[in-house]
């Protein structure tokens, strides 16, 4: 695909009405699951982005066999057909969450053999509560030239995470629901996107209880059947247009989603005075003046999650007073403040705090998206601003976001891609 750059023409509110696209986090989890089924299985509602994409190159190097509608947001994944353990490093370092191929590979033939897993540059992100579990259920593993080779008979046992990790819990659970006897996973994360994992894994036969809690028990068992799931909406995408909507002073409903899982960015925008009202599946949010300055502090779920603070730090950028921002998850997730300060944004960071001082205005500029969450920032900021925003390297927000220029078009924006000429897709010295 030819390199480009997302050109933005500001100062536009949003207005009128979206729909919110398949989860990325629970999909990214739920097709590596289907491998632990004896049969075919049919997902449903599944976001066309580039880590699906990623992710089904790996599952047909494996030899498993995936028939990808995007239009109609359906998969089939036969896992009959596959022949391989081994997920190459080339193709494990396009994603964070190949990790998931280790436990459902595990899980199921008690052998994996497993690049270091890429993605976002967010600072130390180990893996070693995910080794853990595995060892805990009879795992061997050894590294092999950057590739981690998982080996064992899996036996059921009481595993205590040191911290609360999102794809730690998944993965152990994977490898897990195929183990002989019972396990007891302790100290879990308890996102929308475990339980969904979860309910799939139940679907298909699995025995799992406690999921959305910090006990989660499970009962090995010998075969597992296909089925059909749908996946639920993405919290990340509806957080992020809820906060575009406010950023822009817009009025936007959105559709297809799960307003509970929202309740701490819904709660931090009313604080802000944006008016944020729903029902059913619906989310309506409004803001017709300027919005507080506040103070943000990331935490695990129900609390407020880590992938929303790069979109929020946006809209603070122009919130009456200072606010603070704490970063607690990840230790390098402030690099898009450094591109929104060629914007006219003030902020200072201090370890994992940042102080966001907001300003009248932002005005356009050519800058660089860092990383997944911390480019769709960037576009928050792209429509807040006065004039004309250049973002370079945008393909990282594709593999989270669906379609997220139409959508913003859709609602009032004038976003636009335009080839960078020569292929010099970087913002320095612009």
């Amino acid at each position: 695909m030819p390199e480009y750059k997302l050109v933005i023409s500001g100062s536009r509110e949003l207005k009128g009405e979206t729909h919110v696209s398949g989860g990325k986090n629970t999909s990214l989890a739920v097709i590596p699951a289907a491998l632990l089924a004896e049969y075919p299985c049919q997902i449903e509602n599944l976001p066309d982005i580039e880590d699906i994409r990623v992710l089904i190159r790996i599952l047909r190097r494996l030899g498993a066999k995936v028939d990808w509608r995007a239009e109609e947001q359906q998969m089939q994944v036969d896992p009959g057909a596959v022949t391989s353990n081994t997920v190459p490093f080339a193709l494990s370092q396009k994603m964070r969450a190949s990790y998931y191929l280790m436990g459902a590979l595990l899980g199921r033939y008690g052998y994996a053999r497993v690049g270091y897993p890429g993605g976002c540059d967010l600072g130390s992100r180990p893996i070693d509560q995910h080794l853990k579990g595995f060892r805990a259920l009879g795992a061997a593993i050894r590294e092999e030239n950057g590739m981690i080779v998982l080996e064992g008979r899996l036996r059921g046992a009481n595993i205590n995470f040191d911290m609360v990790t999102v794809g730690g819990t998944i993965n152990v659970m994977l490898a897990a629901v195929r183990a002989e006897g019972d396990t007891i996973l302790t100290n879990c994360a308890r996102e929308p996107h475990i339980v969904d994992t979860a309910n799939f894994l139940n679907r298909i036969g699995a025995h799992i209880r406690g999921a959305g809690t910090d006990t989660i028990r499970i009962r090995g068992v010998d075969k597992m059947r296909g089925a059909s799931y749908t996946v639920i909406p993405d919290q990340i995408e509806t957080g992020t247009l809820m906060i575009a909507a406010a950023a822009t002073r817009g009025q936007v409903t959105l559709r297809g989603c799960i307003p509970t899982h929202m309740e701490a960015l819904t709660a931090k925008l009313l604080e802000m005075g944006v008016l944020v009202t729903s029902e059913d599946d619906l989310i309506h949010v409004q803001l017709r003046q300027g919005h507080r300055a506040i103070r943000l502090s990331t935490q695990e779920y129900p609390g407020f999650p880590t992938d929303l603070q790069q979109p929020m730090s946006a809209l603070l950028t122009r919130a009456v007073g200072t606010s603070e921002v704490i970063e607690n998850i990840f230790d390098a997730r402030f690099k898009h403040l450094d591109e929104m300060r060629k914007m006219g944004a003030k902020s200072v960071i201090n370890g994992k705090i940042a102080y966001i001082e907001g300003v009248p205005e932002l005005h356009g500029a050519p800058v660089y998206a860092p990383d997944l969450r911390g480019g769709a920032a960037l576009v928050i900021a792209g429509l807040m601003a006065n004039g004309v925003t250049e973002i370079y390297r945008p393909d990282t927000i594709a593999r989270g976001y669906e379609h997220l220029e139409s959508k913003l078009n859709a609602l009032g924006g004038i976003i636009r891609r335009e080839p960078v000429p020569n292929g010099n897709n970087n913002a320095d010295g612009i």
